[in-house]
């Protein structure tokens, strides 16, 4: 169903600006958020539905939160904010705390390991908060 709601959202932003005026001068991609903090249950009970909050910095007014990028390997889930960049020409920068949230339901795993994508180093390689919740 989410993913539904994605591709809804993608195609309604395709449509919308492939009907602005091409004469505008708006710029739109998506990028990659660090995630600063997570507040995350300190355990978890198998078939519970539990809310993770993610909190990061939202560089510009013209940056919104659009979604989470979500992988999963074993019980290994990676978890990674989207924001979407649209400039009209009135961007302002600042530097505003936002969170944002989404569900999980907990399986049959004894422990989830999530890893919260945080940008980064100066070598490039990717930093991850990591966060290993046992399941009760």
């Amino acid at each position: 169903m989410k993913q539904l709601k994605t591709v809804l959202a993608f195609f309604l932003i395709i449509i919308f600006t492939g009907c602005l005026d091409d004469d505008n001068e708006t710029t739109f991609f998506y990028e990659l958020t660090p995630i600063e903090k997570v507040d995350i249950p300190d355990e978890f009970t198998r078939g519970e539905t539990v809310k993770i909050t993610t909190t990061y910095i939202r560089p510009s007014n013209c940056h919104a939160f659009y979604d989470y990028r979500y992988s999963i390997v074993g019980n290994e889930r990676t978890v990674t904010a989207i924001n979407v960049y649209i400039d009209e020409g009135n961007c302002t920068e600042k530097t505003e705390l936002v969170s944002e949230s989404f569900n999980f339901l907990v399986g049959e795993e004894d422990s989830y390991i999530f890893r919260f994508w945080q940008g980064r180093d100066e070598n490039d390689d990717n930093q991850f908060l990591t966060i290993e919740v046992p399941v009760l």
